[in-house]
This record gives C-alpha cells, sequence and structure tokens, in this order.
C-alpha cells in the first residue's frame, strides 16, 4: 500500500470515468462483444474473445479501439467519417455502431457509481483539492448525469473536447495533461485515477502520479505500464489520502 508522502504535494485528481467512477466499463464490454461478435462472424474472421478488451480497446477513444481491434484480426477498412452511418464497413461506422449498443443499455438499465469511489471523492473534496474526469468516452457527460456526480467535478475532458482541442488520445498523455493545466497546476502535482493500461501508461508517460484500479486488468498489468500503487476499490486509499492531505 501507498504511503501517505505519495499524495503529500498534490493540487488535483485526475479521474478516469468508466471502470473508476462507474461500472459503466461493464456496459462498454458488452456493446463491444456484441459489435464484433456479430461483425467478425459474418466476415468469417472471429472469434472475438474477452480478452481482446483488455488488450486491444480497453481505455482507447472508440474509433482507435475498432481500429486496434480490427487489426489484431488482420482486417484494414476505411477510416471513413464521424458521421458514418452505424451499418457503413467503415472503422468509424463500426464505432458509431458500437456507440448506439452503450446508449441503448444506459438509457434501459442507468448506472450507479462505486461507493469506494464516492468515499475517495470526499476526502478528496474535503482536503480542497479540485478535481476532473478525463474520458476517452464521447459519452462521458451523459454518463456522469446518468450517476448523478456531473457538479462534482470541476471540468470534463472527454473524446469530444479531445476532438476539438486536437489532443492525441490515451496512451497519450496529452488528455491528461490538458485536463491538469484545466484545474491550474501541472502533472507533477497531479493524480492520474485508471483501471485501464492505457491509461496508466497515459499518466506515467506525463510524468503523474498514478493510481491503478483493478476492475479485471490484473494487479501486474497496471504495475508493469507504471502504476505507483494498485487497489481494487479506492475506498482503500481513503485514510491514507487523509493523512498526506489533513483532510
Amino acid at each position: 500500500m501507498a504511503g501517505a508522502e505519495l499524495f503529500a504535494d498534490v493540487h488535483a485528481v485526475l479521474f478516469d470515468l468508466d471502470g473508476v467512477l462507474t461500472p459503466t466499463a461493464v456496459v462498454h464490454r458488452r456493446a463491444w462483444a456484441l459489435l464484433f461478435e456479430e461483425y467478425f462472424a459474418r466476415v468469417g474472421a472471429g472469434p472475438y474473445e474477452e480478452s481482446d478488451y483488455f488488450a486491444h480497446i480497453d481505455g482507447k477513444p472508440r474509433y482507435d479501439g475498432v481500429r486496434d481491434e480490427l487489426a489484431a484480426h488482420g482486417i484494414t477498412l476505411p477510416e471513413g467519417d464521424h458521421d458514418d452511418g452505424p451499418d457503413a464497413e467503415t472503422v468509424c461506422g463500426l464505432g458509431n455502431r458500437k456507440n448506439l449498443e452503450f446508449n441503448r443499455v444506459l438509457a434501459e438499465e442507468g448506472v450507479t457509481p462505486y461507493p469506494g469511489s464516492l468515499e475517495f471523492l470526499d476526502a478528496v473534496d474535503a482536503a480542497g483539492i479540485r478535481s476532473a474526469v478525463v474520458s476517452s468516452s464521447a459519452n462521458a457527460v451523459d454518463v456522469l448525469n446518468a450517476a448523478g456526480i456531473a457538479d462534482r467535478f470541476v471540468t470534463v475532458v472527454d473524446g469530444k473536447v479531445a476532438r476539438d482541442q486536437r489532443l492525441a488520445g490515451k496512451p497519450s498523455p496529452e488528455t491528461y495533461e490538458y485536463g491538469a493545466r484545466l484545474l491550474g497546476t501541472d502533472a507533477a502535482h497531479s493524480v492520474v485515477v485508471e483501471d485501464a493500461t492505457s491509461g496508466v501508461a497515459a499518466g506515467r508517460a506525463g510524468g503523474f502520479i498514478v493510481i491503478g484500479v483493478d476492475r479485471g486488468t490484473g494487479r501486474d498489468a497496471l504495475l508493469r505500464e507504471g502504476a505507483d500503487v494498485v487497489v481494487e476499490d479506492l475506498a482503500e486509499l481513503v485514510e491514507t489520502w487523509k493523512t498526506a492531505t489533513g483532510g
């Protein structure tokens, strides 16, 4: 377990969303599986395995996930355009098809934040430390609203912001660096909280303090990508955080 000294001079906390604050990673995994199981069966390239999600998709911008998963199966498609319909045989078309499925499940089932993550967020707020959400998802604001926690964060850097600002997606550190700047600080004084190897790699590449949350990726994999500490639930860090920040 990390010592309090790890968080002694923190000015900001940057949270990934899916799998860190909310269990929407489960919804994403289901939507990706529905997309690729059908597509690979149709083109004779399967099968899609659950391990594919963690190896090629998790934490990345949607179209990057499509492109990397296709490449892993030896498939190259035209890039297409962000406005492509969900039936288009393009990277963007497949990505938009997945997004429709994700939004359908979210609307039908809703989402509840992880209690341990809320406990840690309460401790962050109590210490007077600013926080933001940095997510590859273009649906981040909708998910935060559905979870009832949108007002808990100073700003949200999501897939739409990344596209508008021309920021490279994770594992590049650019979205986290942008989020830190919006909070008026830098990587050396900021914590990144991530459950995906691509996000942990982004935090490490940017020089951030990195908390890995193991929701299935695996402790060793998160440590290997550069996490300073790995927990199964953020509640495990609350007392250490309070000691470090006086919260």
